[in-house]
């Protein structure tokens, strides 16, 4: 069915499951322009949803522009059809990062739109957990830039009970991603401490879905490598400070710490009293903390100690086109090449493959997913990959980076195997 039959009962699911008392007819859908119903041209609408507000707005911010840039050179059109794109916020002010029920409500508003066709989001993988149900009941498209939790597509080592299943009700997947999840992400980070001469790790999470998942597979990752676990713990992301974590720590004897976890639950805070308590362990970070705002963030002293993986390589590294991304990005916005947020090109190739799958679907919901699933040997900034039954590119290497002068500094390509 095309848009315009799955409108109604969308809706009714929405109205349903979240208790929305009334629905627009399409004159008062949020797309404008609507659409031919036959295919023919019309215009429909991708959303974004993203934090706008706390520590990961700058991230969000050049995600945000890599979409726009995309959308830019295939001529805001996507096939027959114009595009109109939308930026939501799944932050609010009092969380300071994303919130549950903000993204909730980001996910209804995209569900009762008769013109939606995708939704790239979120940028958390917690939020994901949230948005894909109700994206699945409405059958639209969901394609993340940056989630990383295995659990949201699979299972396994880093899932939790249930996991992928119950984000899917109706049965059949809608949510992708352009971004190689933890596992691979978990054996990166332990392939470089063994390789940094780290012997015995202690491994941390900030309690959150990606979080305590990325910590599962790197904890798995290292015991693999014959690395010891001297321990594990969540950190509480409102604390003002983490000095007695940090002594226990200490206590174990560990020469490395693991943080599993994201810059808004007070990251920066964490690695001061990490260094302070342990000047000579090395911090290890996954992509959650691979931020130039973070670098900012700490002194001198633990930047010279912090690594940190990232599935975005330096743009040498990257194939011509991934190379063309950076230029392009440089002239639009007047960005240096260094200030670039490594997750900027996987926003521009979430609405590039997006949209490649709405001009080979058109305004039929389902067959843009199933376009969107059946990419395969795709060309793209960030190298040749195909989509897996599951939604997962099929992409495998992180790049490891060094926090040098308020900067991230790639260091290495890191080669793991995935699972």
């Amino acid at each position: 069915m095309n848009i315009r039959g799955l409108a109604a009962w969308s809706c009714l699911t929405a109205a349903m499951a979240f208790g929305v008392a009334a629905c627009g007819d399409d004159d008062e859908s949020e797309g404008g322009g609507g659409t031919s119903g036959d295919g023919g041209g019309g215009t429909l609408t991708v959303y974004s949803s993203l934090p706008l507000q706390g520590a990961s707005r700058p991230q969000s911010e050049d995600v945000i522009n890599g979409i726009k840039l995309a959308l830019k050179q295939k001529g805001n059109k996507c096939g027959d059809f114009k595009i109109k794109y939308t930026s939501l916020d799944d932050a609010t002010a009092a969380a300071g990062k994303w919130e549950a029920g903000q993204t909730s409500a980001n996910a209804r508003k995209v569900a009762q739109d008769d013109n939606a066709i995708a939704y790239i989001g979120e940028f958390n993988s917690g939020a994901s957990a949230i948005s894909i149900p109700i994206n699945n009941e409405a059958g639209i498209l969901q394609v993340s830039p940056s989630n990383t939790a295995l659990g949201l597509t699979k299972g396994g080592a880093g899932a939790e009970p249930g996991e992928p299943d119950k984000y899917y009700p109706t049965g059949e997947r809608n949510y992708g991603r352009v971004v190689p999840v933890d596992i691979i992400q978990g054996k990166a980070q332990a392939q470089w401490m063994k390789d940094e001469g780290v012997t015995s790790v202690y491994i941390l999470d900030d309690a959150e879905v990606y979080g305590k998942g990325v910590a599962k597979n790197t904890q798995t990752a290292a015991e693999e490598l014959g690395i010891k676990i001297a321990g594990t713990d969540s950190w509480d992301g409102k604390a003002s400070n983490y000095r007695a974590l940090a002594s226990k720590i200490k206590s174990s004897g560990a020469d490395a710490v693991f943080t599993g976890g994201i810059i808004d639950n007070n990251a920066p805070q964490l690695y001061k009293d990490l260094n302070a308590a342990m000047p000579d362990a090395k911090l290890f970070g996954p992509d959650g903390v691979a931020t130039v705002d973070f670098t900012k963030e700490i002194p001198e002293k633990v930047q010279a100690q912090t690594y940190l993986t990232a599935p975005t390589l330096s743009p040498e590294e990257l194939p011509p086109a991934g190379q063309q991304f950076y230029s392009d990005y440089e002239a639009e916005y007047g960005e240096p090449q260094s200030d670039i947020d490594p997750y900027a090109v996987y926003g521009y190739e979430a609405m590039a493959v997006v949209c490649d799958a709405i001009a080979e679907g058109g305004d039929d919901r389902k067959a843009v997913i199933d376009a969107f699933f059946a990419t395969k040997g795709r060309e793209s900034p960030l190298g040749t990959y195909d989509i897996d039954p599951d939604g997962d590119t099929t992409l495998s290497d992180y790049g490891g980076y060094l926090a040098k002068g308020g900067k991230l500094v790639f260091e290495r390509v890191i080669k793991p195997q995935a699972a």
